[in-house]
């Protein structure tokens, strides 16, 4: 028998975690209303705890993906500048292989 992995949305995940934080109900009676395994509260309460200070840290999550963005950039520049040169290689060895009668 297969198992099948079922995946929430984020919405989701916020708003099971922020009625368990309320502590009205048990993780248990939480996870029987939404049809989720106490585990998965257990875990995504961990994860929300354990990064909540980014919703009040905005700027240094722009400041890291720019700079991660900016790496990538310079990572695909070179590549297409490694392409540019392969690219005119190979137009050399088709050019050179013509002039000596041999077929590519």
């Amino acid at each position: 028998m297969k198992r099948t992995v079922k995946h929430y949305n984020p919405e989701f995940k916020v708003k099971v975690v922020l009625e368990s934080l309320k502590g009205e109900k048990t993780t248990n009676q939480i996870a029987s209303k939404y049809g989720t395994v106490p585990r998965n509260i257990q875990h995504w309460r961990k994860q929300f705890l354990e990064n909540a200070e980014l919703a009040f840290s905005k700027e240094k999550i722009i400041k890291e993906c720019k700079q991660k963005l900016h790496i990538k950039e310079e990572e695909l520049e070179e590549v297409y500048k490694e392409l540019g040169r392969l690219t005119a290689q190979l137009n050399w060895a088709k050019k050179k292989s013509k002039e000596f009668g041999l077929v590519i």
